[in-house]
């Protein structure tokens, strides 16, 4: 006997799961983009301030523990102070250099207000950007352009000749790829107002704002204070990180970030560098 319900639901049912299928395809709510499924790691360092011995040995011990992670790290990113008011005495960069250089992935850097000084401008962004690189530069890991720029013009407020770090910023933001910004000085007030570092400047410091919130910029990444914190600049987070170096009695430490599906995580690593004694908790103070 002919089954005439199945010859005629057979093409029916047919054109049913053709048009669920393709609404489930289509469906902007349910479509997985590159930039959800990109996940990878990397590392930022902040405030080294080369010259001191225990610095020194600090950022010696912190690549020596980034370089034994388990997972594939894409890159260090240092936000400034790589120096400390002294990166025109070549001895001080050579020896810092060599210690940097034995990452086993990329490093890139950011200039801080101790690298680039307001007062010896034309001689410290020579020495700087002769041994670091330019102002401003991007690089692309996985689809996301990670931008490191010189803010201090803008949050103090002079001029450095021949560089527009809003400007340059804008031209490679505009391409609208997912972004990460990093820079030194942070743009929120200090929470020690007055008393340990100086506030941007409200008309560069609302520019600033402006300008990452009307691109594709899912995190900027700052040192300078000497603390962890986390701000929200618009719609943008600012992780400020904690010092490689020792100052205000510091613990050394680096983070280590994830991006994933558009988002930024990290976790803090803190460095005990000192030898255990007596049972109890080892000094950060080198003898």
């Amino acid at each position: 006997m002919i089954n005439f319900k199945r010859i005629l639901l057979t093409p029916i049912l047919g054109i049913v799961l053709l048009i669920l299928g393709s609404c489930v395809h289509t469906s902007p709510n349910s479509a997985v983009t590159p930039e959800q499924s990109t996940q990878f790691y990397f590392v930022h360092i902040t405030d080294t301030h080369f010259g001191d011995a225990n610095h020194y040995a600090r950022t010696e011990k912190i690549i020596e523990l980034v370089n034994d992670l388990p997972m594939d790290i894409k890159c260090v990113v240092h936000t400034g102070d790589i120096t400390s008011d002294n990166i025109t005495q070549d001895s001080i960069v050579t020896r810092g250099l060599a210690i940097l250089s034995k990452l086993d992935v990329p490093i890139h850097y950011v200039a801080g207000n101790h690298d680039i000084l307001e007062n010896d401008l034309k001689a410290t962004r020579r020495q700087y950007e002769e041994h670091f690189g330019p102002l401003i530069s991007v690089r692309e890991y996985e689809g996301v352009q990670f931008v490191t720029v010189f803010t201090e013009p803008i949050g103090r407020g002079y001029v450095l000749d021949g560089f527009d770090p809003l400007k340059e910023l804008e031209e490679i933001l505009s391409s609208n790829k997912p972004s990460i910004v990093f820079h030194h000085s942070p743009s929120p007030d200090d929470f020690y107002r007055n008393s340990m570092h100086d506030s941007w400047k409200v008309e560069g410091r609302d520019k600033w704002v402006d300008l990452l919130n009307r691109y594709n910029v899912k995190a900027v990444m700052a040192g300078h204070y000497h603390r962890d914190e986390v701000h929200w600049l618009g719609n943008v987070p600012l992780y400020v990180s904690a010092p490689v170096g020792s100052w205000w009695g510091r613990q050394a430490s680096y983070r280590l970030f994830e991006y994933k599906n558009g988002k930024v995580g990290y976790r803090t690593q803190y460095i005990l560098m000192d030898r255990w004694k007596n049972g109890q908790i080892p000094t950060l103070i080198w003898e």
